[in-house]
């Protein structure tokens, strides 16, 4: 635990009840993503989702936050720094009869810590080693409740014959969803507020043991409002009309809030054995609404696949430190790199190309090379599409080609 654990805990309190978010445990990966988006809106400072959840606690870290890292929550809680932050909080002094306790305290303490290795030591003799776990003796499965969203799924299991406080269910590829298994409990229960492929996994004291694939779809195009933590969802009725866009209604919700709103087009489907590591992608994007808080014209388009995922972000030029790229395994901030061809204008309608051949990406807007980069970690195959826009957007086509030049989906919505 470093030196300033407890400052930063609070800090990260004061962060929660200032969101709004309920309890953070419960927060899911696009949650840390929205959460990246609004401390660089208001700090200028770009810390991506995986250092989030490693402050948080929800990835196994152990050294201490950068001090530029610690300014930025600083001053998104609230404060200029982080100097004042801490100088802000009331500082507790033992009294003269605490001290005396902690010292008589600290003696028996180093007492009792002597002779617990010892008993350890001679326990460890004698103690004979817990047996492997046979994951055949092991059942894990689940079910949605629904084909709707949000959708509920309940995970069965039976663990007959497993000793262990440290049983997890890991949702899906993202190692932050996680949920908590009393011992003796034979089911769990997790909410899904968005369409995705999640590999679920069962963790017995820090081993995946078993795993199976959990396919929640979105019944045909799908568009959300992402209010946190439940999404207002759209069906595609109601955003397929001469265009991918949402209702006006919706818009003029949307236009008329002082604080940023993500809006989302969502296709996940089964595609068959088409790669995420190999496929050509076509679409046309135009952004419908760039005032007050969505002048940067930021768009996510994302890649599901059934490991992991690819998220090419876009902006207009004067905000692309704003911006990161995701490939499987890596990630890549505006603050810290180059992307700066990823910076072009979508108020009229542009369009994009993604050519990705054995891990290596090709972004291009017509015929020109925005970006390229590499990744070693396979996504799996692909198992749909996100669209992503702070403030909103229109889609007018997308079209999927697999390594052969085979068109898997093409949608042309005008």
């Amino acid at each position: 635990m470093y030196t300033d654990y407890k400052y930063v805990q609070e800090c990260l309190k004061r962060i929660e009840t200032q969101l709004g978010w309920g309890d953070a445990a419960s927060w899911h990966n696009d949650v840390f993503i929205e959460l990246s988006e609004r401390i660089h809106q208001e700090t200028q400072v770009l810390l991506s989702p995986t250092t989030l959840k490693r402050i948080w606690g929800r990835i196994n870290y152990k050294s201490a936050p950068s001090i530029s890292t610690l300014n930025a929550l600083a001053q998104f809680a609230g404060f200029q720094n982080w100097r004042e932050f801490k100088t802000s909080q009331p500082e507790e002094k033992p009294s003269r009869f605490r001290k005396i306790i902690d010292e008589k305290v600290g003696v028996i303490m180093l007492s009792a810590a002597f002779m617990t290795i010892v008993f350890i030591s001679l326990f460890s003799l004698s103690d004979p080693e817990r047996p492997a776990i046979d994951p055949d003796r092991i059942e894990f499965t689940s079910q949605p409740i629904t084909g709707d969203l949000p959708n509920s799924v309940v995970f069965n299991l039976d663990l007959d014959g497993i000793e262990s406080g440290d049983v997890v269910i890991q949702q899906s590829w993202d190692e932050t969803r996680t949920v908590r298994l009393e011992p003796g409990q034979t089911q769990a229960t997790a909410q899904y507020y968005y369409p995705g492929y999640f590999r679920s996994k069962l963790r017995i004291d820090g081993s995946i043991i078993k795993e199976h694939d959990l396919f929640i779809k979105s019944d045909g195009w799908l568009g959300t409002l992402d209010y946190s933590p439940i999404p207002k969802y759209f069906s595609e009725a109601e955003v397929v009309r001469g265009g991918l866009r949402l209702p006006e209604d919706a818009l003029q919700e949307l236009m008329s809030r002082e604080d940023p709103l993500v809006s989302a087009f969502h296709y996940v489907n089964d595609f068959g054995p088409v790669s995420g590591d190999d496929f050509v992608l076509e679409t046309s994007i135009r952004n419908i609404y760039h005032e007050k808080w969505a002048v940067c014209q930021r768009v996510n388009l994302l890649i599901l696949g059934s490991r992991s995922a690819i998220i090419i972000p876009f902006s207009i030029p004067g905000c692309i430190s704003e911006i990161g790229v995701m490939m499987s395994e890596v990630y890549l901030g505006g603050k810290e790199n180059d992307l700066s061809g990823l910076g072009i204008d979508f108020s009229e309608s542009r369009d994009i190309r993604i050519e990705v051949t054995d891990k290596y990406i090709q972004v291009f807007a017509e015929d020109t090379l925005l970006y390229s980069g590499s990744y070693t970690q396979s996504i799996g195959r692909i198992a749909g599409f996100r669209y992503r826009f702070v403030g909103a957007g229109e889609v007018s086509k997308l079209k999927l080609m697999d390594s052969g030049g085979k068109v898997v989906l093409d949608h042309n919505f005008n």
